[in-house]
C-alpha cells in the first residue's frame, strides 16, 4: 500500500502453476492442477461446507467500485481472471461479511503492488483508513518489500510476514484469510504468515503508533466489504471463494 508514484510497468504473465490451499482448509481447493476443481468453480465438498464463489471467471457480477454503483472499466475479466488492466479504482464486494474464511489466488506484475482488504467501509476518503489489508506485492521489485511490515502477506503496517514465502511476479500465490470475531489469520502458499487479535492491547499499541491512529473506523468494523486494491500496477485474481463462519 505504498503510495509512491509508480513507473510504467510490464503486464502480468498469467501463466503459472496453481497452488493448493493449506490442509486446515481442505474443502477450499484452488487451481486446476493435480485433479483439483476447474478454475473459478466449487467442488461438491466445498458446496457442502458452505463455500460460495465471489468471482465466476466470466463476469464482474457481485463487485463494484469503492463508493461507486458500478465496476470501474480498468478492471476486466481476462482469461478467467479478475484483472486490473488500466487505471481504475479499488473494488469491493456488493455484500458485506462479518466472520468468514476467504480463499483466492493472485498474480502481480514485476515491481507490482496491490492488496486484499477486509471489513471495509465507505465512511472515510480511502478504503485503507477503515480496512486492514493483506499486502499483495513483488517483494523483490517494489520498495515496500524492503520492510517485512509492508511485504507480501503482511497486515500492512502493523504485523510483518516472514521472508521466503511469496512467489515472484508472473506466478500464482494462494491466499487463505480467516477473520472470525477479533481473530485474524493470513495464510500465504500454505504458510500461516500473520496472526493477530483485533482490539488486543498489542493491536491497539500498534495502531496508535501507525498512520491509522487518527482514523476511528480502522479495524473496528464488525462487518464490511472484501476489497481488492487498484495501485497503478497490473494484478490478476482468480478462484475467489468465501465461506461465512458462525
Amino acid at each position: 500500500m505504498n503510495h509512491l508514484t509508480a513507473m510504467s510497468l510490464l503486464g502480468v504473465c498469467l501463466a503459472g502453476a496453481s497452488l493448493a490451499a493449506p490442509g486446515a482448509a481442505a474443502a477450499q481447493q484452488a487451481g486446476s492442477a493435480g485433479g483439483a476443481a476447474p478454475l473459478n468453480t466449487l467442488t461438491p465438498e466445498e458446496r457442502a461446507a458452505g463455500w460460495r464463489l465471489l468471482f465466476d471467471g466470466k463476469t464482474t457480477a457481485g463487485w463494484r467500485g469503492w463508493k461507486m454503483d458500478s465496476m470501474p472499466s480498468g478492471w476486466q475479466v481476462v482469461d478467467g481472471t479478475l484483472k486490473r488492466v488500466k487505471p481504475a479504482a479499488d473494488i469491493i464486494t456488493k455484500d458485506k461479511f462479518r466472520n468468514f474464511e476467504l480463499s483466492l489466488e493472485w498474480n502481480i506484475a514485476k515491481n507490482g503492488n496491490s492488496g486484499i482488504f477486509y471489513r471495509a467501509s465507505e465512511d472515510d476518503n480511502a478504503i485503507y483508513w477503515s480496512a486492514p489489508e493483506m499486502q499483495v506485492l513483488d517483494d523483490v521489485g517494489h520498495p515496500d518489500g524492503q520492510s517485512r511490515l509492508t511485504a507480501a502477506g503482511a497486515d500492512y503496517g502493523l504485523y510483518p510476514s516472514p521472508a521466503g514465502v511469496v512467489k515472484g511476479p508472473g506466478q500464482w500465490n494462494q491466499v487463505r484469510l480467516v477473520v472470525n470475531g477479533n481473530h485474524v489469520e493470513h495464510w500465504l502458499n500454505g504458510v500461516k504468515v500473520v496472526e493477530y487479535e483485533l482490539g488486543s492491547p498489542d493491536w491497539e499499541a500498534k495502531v496508535k503508533a501507525s498512520k491509522f491512529a487518527s482514523h476511528a473506523h480502522y479495524g473496528r468494523n464488525a462487518e464490511g466489504y472484501i476489497g481488492l486494491q487498484e495501485h497503478e500496477y497490473p494484478v490478476a485474481f482468480r478462484n475467489i471463494k468465501i465461506r461465512v463462519l458462525p
